[in-house]
């Protein structure tokens, strides 16, 4: 049962392992070069996406939800739009860097266009890229090439947001929706929260984890002191509480 558990977690690796054992025994010289590739890539992104995550931590933990909502979110409306084509422009580092960020801004309020528009920007028109680009084949051929993407970037953000919803998007939380959980990646197991409150909390191996919601408001702040005195900030409680509870 272990091992099927195990298979079932870690499919595409034993595939792509299957596949890297074929063509040692088909071609070893093409599969040393595959290798090669392979560790350039593995290597870039083990550089890569420790910054990454730090990013998204401090943009998880220090930008305020309203702030993201205020530039980014579904009111934001063109000063959004301009806003998510300048975060694009001046990114740095490889696409796939994008898309936790992206992930993570949607979850504090950043609408679907917006996050489109900062993907695709990323992708195509980034400024290092265009820097590059006015090298190798001129200013006037980067300028058409740049009015003319950006036009569609907008039109593709306005046109994605109306086909995929936010509910469609895996571990979003949707405006309004109660949350009390505590995050894995933020936790480190100092357990302050459950000696406040085993009643709402238990260590599981070295993380702590939620085993109940406040059901009155006498319990809600007892939860609340948790939020404030954990150390990492691993604890996130936004109205688990029904209306009407007194």
């Amino acid at each position: 049962m272990k091992t099927m558990t195990i298979v079932k977690k870690n499919k595409l690796l034993i595939i792509v392992a299957l596949v890297y054992g074929a063509i040692f025994v088909l071609s070893p010289e093409k599969a040393i070069d595959a290798v090669k590739n392979s560790s350039y890539y593995l290597l870039e992104m083990i550089q890569v996406l420790p910054i990454i995550f730090l990013l998204t931590v401090v943009i998880d933990a220090w930008i305020p939800k309203e702030v993201i909502m205020k530039g980014l979110g579904e009111k934001s409306a063109i000063k959004g739009n301009l806003l998510s084509l300048v975060l694009g422009s001046v990114s740095a580092g490889p696409i796939y860097a994008a898309f936790p960020i992206g992930k993570t801004l949607l979850t504090k309020g950043a609408s679907l266009t917006n996050i489109v528009i900062i993907i695709s920007t990323w992708a195509v028109v980034k400024v290092p890229m265009l820097a590059n680009e006015v090298k190798f084949l001129g200013f006037n051929f980067m300028a058409v090439r740049w009015v003319l993407t950006v036009i569609s970037i907008f039109a593709m953000g306005y046109l994605a947001a109306l086909i995929v919803k936010r509910k469609d998007i895996p571990n979003v939380d949707i405006e309004n929706k109660p949350v009390f959980e505590i995050k894995d990646e933020y936790c480190i197991g100092c357990k302050l929260c459950v000696k406040m409150q085993p009643e709402f909390y238990e260590m599981q191996g070295d993380k702590a984890k939620v085993i109940n919601i406040p059901k009155n408001k006498d319990s809600m702040r007892g939860i609340k002191e948790t939020v404030e005195k954990c150390p990492s900030k691993a604890i996130v409680f936004k109205s688990v509480i029904k209306e009407g509870i007194k």
